[in-house]
């Protein structure tokens, strides 16, 4: 086996792994977004699910050769990118979360409701 000849089935053992891993992933994010307790969960998964399908976009990129794929994954990141920060201004702007406590319902006095308690005892 000459070195040209190791190196190719390297490489598309390499790609095969590769690929392989990146779809465990999608998966796995995939899962997540799902079964994700709270809207930030969520939105965490969607940036990982843009990462994954940029790998997926880069390893298709060196199997095939074409250097276009690299312009498809800049696009892509760019685009995941915006849309990451287009989610957190709506949760920042949304308030809280599905599973944050309220303030009434927290194990701790609220020193608001304390002062207003005593002023309405006297």
């Amino acid at each position: 086996m000459s070195l040209h000849e190791f190196a190719v089935s390297f490489l598309d053992i390499s790609l095969a792994i590769s690929l392989g891993l990146l779809a465990l992933a999608f998966i796995l994010t995939t899962i997540r977004i799902i079964l994700g307790p709270t809207l930030p969960d969520r939105v965490l998964g969607l940036d990982m699910l843009t990462s994954v399908a940029i790998g997926f976009i880069a390893v298709i990129g060196i199997d095939t050769g074409f250097t276009l794929y690299v312009d498809v994954a800049i696009a892509l990141g760019l685009v995941g990118f915006l849309a990451t920060v287009a989610f957190a201004r709506f949760i920042l702007a949304r308030g809280k979360t599905e599973d944050e406590p309220d303030a009434e319902t927290l194990p701790f006095e609220n020193p608001n409701r304390g002062a207003q308690g005593e002023a309405g005892r006297s």
